[in-house]
């Protein structure tokens, strides 16, 4: 199976900030302002702010550019069904070390589970993939089960940006340009037509929206908040799996 890998998947920069765990490392626009990109926070253990988060998910979870793993590891710990998604070689390599289960895929190519699963998590900026929010929130509809729940990590600041940026150390910039977009929280219910807004708070410094994706009809069963325990093996998966248990 193909995979839409953007130019900065194998930057030498970001691979090395990874193995190394620690930055410095940039999102770079051509204009030469600099976001900074938390690798340390990363690359450690989630904390308690992404523990908090974590406890909001409900069933089969996927964590869309999963990077080197954190909340895939400490989810698995917890005997959830969860699968990370990255299209850094680097970064899935990374999770599945942690003994989480990834693949390296984009979300916009054909993934496991489709319309099954019960969470989708956009953690870390990574609403800003692809620099195209509404495409993105109907890529993630698509995943989800109806009425299935979107967690996503928004700007702290009250912007809606779309930017061609480079992956940079702060020294040289690395691969060709990428379509980036940053989007606070209200920025970014602007774009959830057709969403529910199930919750938003600020914890940590962060900005965090919960939202509900439509119902298939009018039956539609009510989420639960049950984890799913099944336990699950550590290992590097292949071709469809691992799917969701449902």
């Amino acid at each position: 199976m193909s995979t839409t890998v953007p130019p900065w998947a194998a930057a030498d920069s970001y691979t090395a900030a990874l193995h190394a765990g620690r930055g410095p490392l940039f999102l770079r626009r051509a204009d030469g302002w600099l976001l900074p990109l938390e690798v340390e926070r990363w690359c450690a253990r989630a904390d308690a702010v992404d523990l908090d988060v974590l406890d909001r998910c409900e069933g089969t979870v996927l964590d869309v550019g999963c990077g080197p793993g954190r909340l895939v590891a400490e989810l698995s710990a917890r005997g959830r069904t969860v699968l990370g998604i990255d299209v850094s070689e680097a970064a899935v390599d990374h999770t599945i070390r942690l003994g989480g289960q990834a693949l390296r895929r984009s979300v916009f190519d054909p993934l496991p589970g489709e319309g099954r699963w019960d969470t989708v998590l956009l953690m870390d900026g990574n609403i800003g993939i692809g620099g195209d929010p509404a495409g993105l929130l109907e890529r993630a509809s698509r995943l989800l089960r109806p009425r299935g729940l979107l967690l996503a990590e928004t700007a702290t600041v009250d912007v809606d940006e779309r930017v061609r940026v480079h992956i940079t150390d702060a020294r040289t910039a690395t691969g060709s340009p990428f379509p980036w977009a940053r989007l606070g929280t209200a920025a970014l219910l602007r774009h959830a037509r057709g969403w529910e807004r199930a919750g938003q708070w600020t914890a940590g410094g962060r900005e965090f929206l919960a939202l509900r994706s439509r119902s298939a009809s009018s039956t539609a069963e009510p989420a639960k908040r049950a984890a799913v325990t099944i336990s699950q093996r550590a290992r590097k998966p292949s071709g469809d799996s691992p799917v969701p248990n449902r």
